[in-house]
């Protein structure tokens, strides 16, 4: 945005604001923008050139929102001391590919194939975690336990495989299993990024899958305190949210509060209640800024995560029989027809405790260094069914503290040649508390990771690459109970060294077309998990058992991506990805049952192969007049392991997804200083197709067939003089389909969600 103040001899309230709105990806104009003052309920609308004109203004202070169909609403403040120029973009064709600037770099120094969920669409869903508000996206998909419990999959690879960065901090935990959802709040962000490309080098390593940044902005510099309250209700569950965020800046001290609880009882399939799947959470975040004469940035974040969730009572059985028949059920055991907030065992106490102190340094207006350290604390514990009045001892007890230290040189030429350099090292000490009366699943260790990164960016004409190289070292030493009676402590001192190298290519064939050539190599160690893991996962009812002669993966990555963006009315994107992965590493089904004094439970083991993963996005979004806004997404996707020739197991299977919008052109203009508008209705529709690419004997149930599921949406925006009101309802499973998705691992026992109706209102000040 930029804004210019034209002397005037007018009187006080003569003054003219006259503008130029334009997309923020292609630059071209944006017509049939709204306009609106806020103090004063005084609006225009922008022409076919993206002009704008509002006259008669007095001199004062003043809050400026710009909305248009497709795009995330803009609100600027100002002054008007005299005739004012102001010049906004608004993201329209970004809002479909989301084409991301990270700290004010612009797209040339970042040529990752990208895509983002902004504020706007979290506070439409604050009925979903972070993993669920990406569920739509292309290339993005949810491996789940149950209806609360999800973590994000990207090209078909999660877990370990894929860096979830927290404010800009590598999210430490028990990340590595099916029922361990990322401990993060998203709604303490304003943008959560998806970067797709070939594993981006100046992140830490591990990162063979995709990149997540969930992101918090800076506090903008207004002098105002500002905030706004988000509540929603949804049926299913009889679910309740509350979020509350307030920030203000001063150049002594910029401050942000942010807190968000929820509260869900048992969720409820198109025909019965999954007993045992309430939930509670609740979440708090405080960001500080403080900027030192335009040249030290600094910033100190801190953040608490804390929630109790409850297990499918249904998922865990008692002997062999009773297995075999539940996983043939088309109702799950224990299934009463009633409804309860009540969490009892099967259930997860996880709590997540980060904080974090920043300091950027400008040494000149093209170089900066930048140093960051940080702490998390991450506690675990999981309750088992468990005999003689014993299910309130935990089965498993782990916690984890980490400590991340990193280090950033960045500097800009002005020939648009960039340049960074980096170290970032982290410490993790996880250990099991004593007191389960289990051997645990996962050993006490200690792990150090050190990595030194390189990267260059360089724009000549049409033209922008990026190169980049990377070192990792781990140490981990592990301390294991053996097996054998009697038992006996085995240590191991582990020494991974991994390299890593990126090279991406684009081409702007003209102002409206371009086209990416990313590729990448990279290399991971196995995990603690895929290593020593022994013993009952108690949130995904399996036994799982690791394999100390894992080898170190190594991953061949490219992809291929064509954007073209010939008007505001259109936008096409399409992105083909291959990627080959030597040694392999993943959880494979055993055709085994296993009965232990803790129940039957199906067993995994952690295997190696060779594997391709290959598949491609497709995305468009396009408007038709100035009041209808459509999207269609496909996603393809095929796994193979070329060691047997056979299909790769717990791939996601290929989807359609659409929408259609309209917004109301019209503003109701409900009172002097009320205004109506930004009116939408939306339906949309997600097509999940069955997994054909599997064999019979590779999983304990065969893949679930297509589903559809239909979803709608209505809402609307309140403008008053101070402040404004959002609400809207929207319906998911609208038409309470009885389904299971092959990624949940609860498909096994019970169908997934039914029909869900949620009521939201947001208030901002």
């Amino acid at each position: 945005m930029s804004c210019a103040f034209v002397k005037g001899y007018s009187q006080d309230c003569e003054f003219t604001i006259k503008g130029y709105v334009y997309d923020q990806g292609t630059e071209d104009p944006l017509s049939y923008v709204n306009v609106f003052i806020q103090e004063i309920s005084k609006g225009s609308v922008t022409d076919d050139d993206g002009n704008f004109l509002i006259e008669n203004i007095c001199e004062g202070e003043y809050h400026l929102i710009f909305s248009h169909i497709g795009c995330e609403s803009k609100k600027v403040h100002f002054d008007v001391l005299s005739d004012t120029i102001i010049n906004v973009s608004l993201p329209h064709t970004s809002t479909a590919f989301s084409t991301v600037v990270i700290e004010g770099v612009k797209d040339e120094t970042n040529n990752q194939p990208s895509l983002s969920v902004n504020r706007q669409t979290l506070e439409d869903n604050i009925n979903q975690n972070l993993s669920g508000l990406l569920e739509n996206e292309t290339g993005v998909n949810l491996i789940k336990n149950g209806s609360s419990i999800s973590k994000p999959v990207v090209h078909g690879l999660y877990g370990n495989r894929l860096t979830i960065l927290n404010n800009g901090i590598v999210q430490s935990g028990q990340q590595w299993g099916n029922d361990h959802s990322p401990e993060i709040d998203p709604f303490a962000a304003d943008k959560i990024v998806v970067l797709k490309g070939a594993s981006a080098i100046e992140y830490a390593a591990g990162n063979l899958g995709s990149i997540i940044l969930v992101e918090p902005k800076k506090i903008e510099r207004e002098p105002h305190v500002h905030g706004q309250v988000n509540y929603f209700y949804e049926s299913n569950g009889r679910g309740h949210g509350l979020n509350t965020r307030v920030e203000k800046y001063s150049p002594e001290l910029a401050w942000r509060v942010n807190g968000t609880f929820k509260k869900y009882g048992d969720r409820k399939t198109a025909d019965y209640f999954l007993n045992n799947t309430g939930f509670g959470e609740f979440n708090l975040a405080l960001q500080l800024e403080k900027t030192i004469d335009e040249e030290l940035f600094l910033e100190f974040y801190a953040s608490t995560f804390n929630t109790s969730l409850g297990i499918l009572r249904g998922s865990h059985i008692g002997n062999l029989t009773d297995l075999n028949q539940a996983l043939i059920n088309e109702v799950p055991f224990f299934t009463e027809d009633n409804f309860s907030y009540d969490v009892d065992a099967p259930r997860q106490n996880v709590s997540h405790h980060l904080v974090k102190g920043k300091a950027k340094y400008y040494i000149t207006e093209n170089q900066n260094i930048e140093f960051v350290i940080a702490s998390q604390l991450n506690n675990r514990q999981e309750f088992d069914i468990r005999r003689n009045d014993r299910s309130d001892i935990p089965a498993l007890n782990l916690r984890q503290y980490s400590t991340n230290v990193d280090l950033k040189y960045n500097l800009n030429f002005d020939n648009d040649l960039t340049i960074k350099l980096g170290t970032q090292n982290i410490y993790t000490d996880n250990v099991n508390l004593p007191e389960t009366g289990i051997l645990p699943l996962i050993p006490d260790y200690i792990s150090f990771k050190s990595g030194l990164f390189a990267t260059l960016a360089k724009k000549i004409d049409k033209v922008q690459f990026n190169v980049g190289l990377r070192y990792d070292l781990e140490i981990q030493n592990v301390a294991t109970i053996s097996n054998s009676i009697p038992r006996e402590i085995v240590r191991f001192n582990n020494r991974f060294n991994n390299i890593g190298a990126l090279a991406a290519l684009k081409y702007n064939i003209s102002k409206e077309q371009s086209i990416s050539f990313n590729s990448g190599f990279a290399m991971r160690n196995p995990g603690i998990n895929e290593l020593y893991s022994n013993g009952l996962h108690q949130g995904v009812s399996g036994i799982e058992e690791g394999d100390i002669n894992l080898n170190t993966e190594q991953a061949f990555k490219n992809t291929l991506e064509y954007i073209w963006n010939p008007s505001e009315k259109f936008s096409l994107n399409s992105l083909v990805y291959f990627q080959n992965i030597q040694d392999y590493i993943f959880l494979n089904p055993q055709d085994e049952i296993r009965l232990t004094i803790r129940g039957a439970f199906p067993v995994f083991k952690y295997e190696q192969t060779n594997a391709n993963i290959y598949g491609f996005d497709l995305s468009t979004q396009f408007t038709l007049g100035n009041a209808l806004l459509g999207k269609l997404k496909y996603s393809f996707i095929q796994g193979t392991d070329t060691t047997n020739d056979i299909p790769l197991v717990f791939i996601p299977s290929n989807r359609f997804i659409s929408s259609l919008v309209y917004r109301s052109k019209k503003t109701m203009k409900l009172s002097e200083h009320v205004l109506l508008e930004d009116s939408e209705i939306e339906i949309n529709n997600r097509v999940v197709f069955e997994q054909t690419n599997l064999l019979p004997q590779q999983d304990f149930t065969p893949p679930p067939p297509t589903y559809a599921l239909w979803g709608f949406k209505v809402s609307t925006n309140a403008l008053f003089t101070n402040y404004k009101i959002r609400c809207f309802v929207k319906a998911d499973n609208l038409f309470n389909i009885q389904y299971r998705d092959y990624l949940n691992r609860q498909r096994y026992f019970a169908d997934d969600l039914g029909i869900s109706i949620t009521t939201g209102l947001s208030f901002k000040f």
